[in-house]
């Protein structure tokens, strides 16, 4: 076990940790990160978890099993130096990275930005790599040799074969370790396999994993994966790679660009419906002065009172669409609260909620909130996949009353659209463009990789997009002005 050290006077924080990754998608990684994290949080102290890109359900997996909050690292979004403010937030302990997608995976195919590997990089964090040897023989020892080649960073410090018996391992393991030396990857260690995990699965709808409170037996399951990671992965090697992290330099996270501080509250819906929350999200408003007060569009009767701001987040509102639409008294308060001006934001399933109706999956029609003439259906495939960023804002087509002011500053927001429901209504407000990180993908291809998004009226502003409002502080402060407007009967 290694010592933790803070070194105060050069802002340096020493965290031992590392990346659980895999060479693809459905390779078992975040069943393993799991077991790793219950496993480690039995061995050590001061445990973290965090998710590489913008997924929103394995983070709450990883809250689940440690108890405490686990972030998201992505490197679209952030920065390295953002990366590392994120983890030096930790302070002390040690720290798991669970990867997503394959390890290389990002924006485009004629690069690594975007991806793990770019976060392992951005971070110095060694990677572990899951591989999956279902289904071939030697085979895999190939398969691991590819991906080595492009580790140019010498990154992959570790290997585990997943869904292979422990026999078929060991005939492997010596092959395995003698080629990778005669590669120039001595040090690259294979510290063990996974057999098959025999009725131990994660199930998943059209968004991706199911969340943890709705998988029957979740803790036993962890437990069991923890149990078959300690009898055959060599855990002591596994914290030697996390030892082997580089340090970490402290920044300041305030990231405050106005100069005032407010006094006012947003109202923030989170319940089984609506729980797609960043932490920095969260946190961009408190630094901000701003109180939040949570409340629930499918158990509560109202909004909180006292607020100036509401804000609808993604989720599963389609899950609970009758729920949703028998709470009349919410949906009620919400649309009164919208037509009064108040200043206010939807992303995704929050922006579907406020429709006039949404069909579900078989096409029954729910009438939801109503403050947006259109309706929701399902499509049976994803709509506009992936990563975003603001290009422009198209205030004279926004076509609404009481536009947002605040909607000026929008340019440059990043986000991303994850959804299988489209609207008939989503907006003009802003241009929304795909990231030109590829040589593939440039201004040529005109309107292709571009689409308008955004509904913006009554001083709100809604649409499919999921943002991280710290992209653009500008615009989170351009917002708070308007709650102060708001509260003080500004508004007009």
């Amino acid at each position: 076990m290694n010592d933790l050290h803070t070194d105060n006077q050069s802002n340096i924080l020493r965290i031992p940790r590392v990346m659980i990754a895999a060479m693809r998608s459905g390779s078992g990684k975040t069943l393993l990160t799991m077991g790793f994290l219950r496993l480690l949080n039995q061995k050590i102290q001061g445990l973290h978890a965090y998710k590489c890109g913008p997924d929103y359900i394995d983070p709450m997996f990883h809250t689940k099993v440690l108890g405490i909050e686990s972030r998201n690292l992505d490197p679209y979004f952030c920065d390295k130096a953002d990366l590392n403010r994120i983890l030096s937030k930790q302070k002390t302990g040690y720290a798991l990275m669970e990867g997503v997608m394959g390890l290389y995976d990002g924006i485009a195919a004629d690069t690594t930005a975007g991806s793990s590997y770019e976060v392992a990089v951005q971070t110095g964090t060694p990677v572990i790599l899951i591989a999956d040897a279902s289904k071939v023989g030697r085979t895999i020892i190939s398969q691991i040799k590819g991906i080595l080649l492009d580790d140019k960073d010498r990154m992959i410090r570790g290997l585990i074969l997943n869904r292979i018996s422990e026999q078929f391992y060991e005939k492997l393991k010596p092959v395995l370790i003698k080629e990778l030396a005669e590669m120039g990857f001595p040090d690259v260690k294979c510290l063990g396999v996974i057999p098959f995990l025999k009725g131990i699965e994660i199930d998943s709808r059209h968004l991706g994993l199911k969340m943890p409170d709705e998988i029957r037996n979740i803790n036993e399951q962890i437990d069991k994966v923890a149990g078959v990671v300690d009898k055959y992965v060599d855990m002591d090697a596994v914290l030697d790679i996390m030892s082997t992290a580089s340090d970490i330099s402290t920044y300041n996270s305030s990231n405050i660009s106005s100069e005032y501080t407010s006094k006012q509250s947003i109202a923030i819906a989170r319940d089984e419906a609506f729980c797609f929350l960043y932490s920095d999200n969260l946190e961009i408003f408190e630094e901000r002065g701003i109180g939040i007060k949570y409340f629930s569009p499918l158990h509560d009767k109202e909004i909180p009172a006292g607020v100036s701001a509401l804000l609808l987040p993604g989720g599963y509102p389609e899950l609970y669409l009758k729920e949703l639409s028998s709470n009349e008294d919410m949906l009620r308060s919400i649309r009164n609260a919208i037509n009064s001006g108040i200043p206010s934001l939807a992303e995704c399933g929050g922006f579907m909620y406020l429709h006039r109706l949404v069909r579900d999956e078989k096409g029954v029609a729910y009438p939801l909130v109503g403050v947006i003439d259109g309706e929701c259906t399902y499509t049976g495939h994803l709509v506009r996949f992936g990563y975003m960023c603001i290009e422009s804002v198209n205030k004279e087509f926004a076509g609404t009353d009481h536009f947002p002011e605040y909607i000026k500053y929008l340019s440059g927001m990043k986000g991303h659209e994850f959804h299988y429901y489209d609207s008939t209504s989503n907006g003009s407000g802003a241009v929304a463009v795909k990231p030109y990180y590829s040589s593939f993908i440039s201004e040529k291809n005109g309107n292709r990789n571009r689409w308008n998004c955004m509904v913006a009226g009554n001083n709100g502003l809604w649409g499919f997009p999921h943002f991280y409002y710290r992209s653009d502080p500008a615009f989170i402060d351009a917002f708070v002005q308007a709650m102060e407007e708001y509260a003080h009967g500004q508004f007009k």
